[in-house]
């Protein structure tokens, strides 16, 4: 599993698989390689959702973010 993290105060934001973190990876930008952020809005999350995020990974992104304008999250394999 891999878990992600409020990237500002490492809090454990909830859980997603391979194939989520894999569509992650494949639709946003990474500063290098080693890169393990990014930056969500609800307008990214309406992005993923266009381009066929799986319905869980929207929801928990979505519940994340709350009223939030935007936050970094990062992720970590267990």
């Amino acid at each position: 599993m891999i878990q992600l993290r409020d990237k500002n105060t490492n809090q454990v934001l909830g859980t997603i698989g391979d194939a989520d973190l894999r569509f992650l990876i494949d639709e946003l930008e990474e500063e290098s390689p080693t890169d393990q952020d990014y930056y969500f809005d609800s307008a990214t999350i309406d992005m993923l959702e266009e381009d066929g995020a799986p319905a869980n990974l929207v929801s928990l992104l979505r519940q994340v973010l709350g009223s939030q304008d935007g936050m970094e999250i990062r992720w970590e394999r267990q």
